[in-house]
């Protein structure tokens, strides 16, 4: 299993004083043309991917017209609008660690008018911030919330094989072959499910099981014991790309250091 970085500051949380470091956007002029989506995710909205399927509903206009196409090129003269809203790209770049509670949704926003995890960190950041590293509803653990759009596309990318540790809690105690046909990886319904590591939690009764994975499909960890019939009572993710949960309590965030934010780009480099 990888070691785990302990080098942490104290952090903030929901409700506290607003972050030390924070400072109010600030936005720059492009220098040359740049393609759309890199555009938009360079202004904080989103990260790459989701650039190209806001682009493709038709939600972002060029200078008035609406652009279908990712790889459009924006000129330093253009100007662009997302939903209706001018945008341009930020220079004061945020990188935050939070520790997502449960019945909390990783998105900016929610339709139906539930918690997220941009409602936590609420106004201690005046940034336009976006969740890396999906969790869902029910999972608890590390999430890391940015408007660096380059580096939420590196992360999320699977050729850069980011490293993530979850701690599983499971109705029963989990049989040895089973833990054996995990670590060997299983087929699931979408395809091979490649393990990088799993072991029992000690003196936890073979109820606790640590795994770590790289891979990024919807619900893996859970759907990964379900094939053996498990129910995955708690999921928490404790460790994620070099990051962990010191000195992070459940439902509090903190700025990741220069130090952080240098090994999560070198890392994804």
């Amino acid at each position: 299993m990888a070691k785990f970085n302990d080098s942490r500051k104290k952090p903030s949380q929901r409700g506290s004083r607003s972050m030390s470091s924070n400072k109010r956007t600030t936005s720059s002029e492009i220098s040359e043309p740049m393609r759309l989506n890199k555009y938009v995710a360079h202004c904080g909205i989103c990260a790459r991917r989701k650039a190209d399927e806001f682009i493709k509903d038709g939600q972002v206009k060029v200078n008035e017209t609406i652009i279908l196409e990712p790889g459009h090129k924006v000129l330093p003269k253009d100007k662009v609008y997302f939903k209706g809203e001018l945008i341009q790209p930020v220079q004061n770049m945020v990188y935050i660690l939070l520790n997502k509670p449960r019945n909390c949704i990783s998105t900016v926003s929610d339709e139906r008018g539930r918690r997220t995890v941009i409602d936590i960190v609420g106004r201690k950041v005046k940034e336009r911030i976006f969740p890396v590293g999906r969790l869902d509803r029910e999972t608890t653990g590390l999430i890391l919330l940015t408007n660096d759009g380059t580096l939420a596309k590196r992360l999320s990318h699977p050729s850069h094989k980011v490293q993530k540790v979850y701690r599983v809690v499971l109705d029963k105690k989990v049989e040895k072959n089973h833990l054996e046909q995990i670590r060997n990886g299983l087929t699931l319904e979408d395809g091979f499910a490649e393990v990088d590591f799993v072991t029992y939690v000690e003196n936890r009764g073979g109820k606790e099981i640590n795994i770590e994975l790289h891979i990024g499909k919807n619900r893996i960890v859970r759907r990964i014991f379900e094939y053996f019939g498990y129910v995955v009572e708690k999921l928490d993710r404790i460790y994620y790309a070099g990051l962990t949960k010191k000195d992070v309590p459940r439902g509090w965030f903190r700025e990741l250091t220069e130090r952080e934010i240098i090994m999560l780009k070198h890392f994804t480099n």
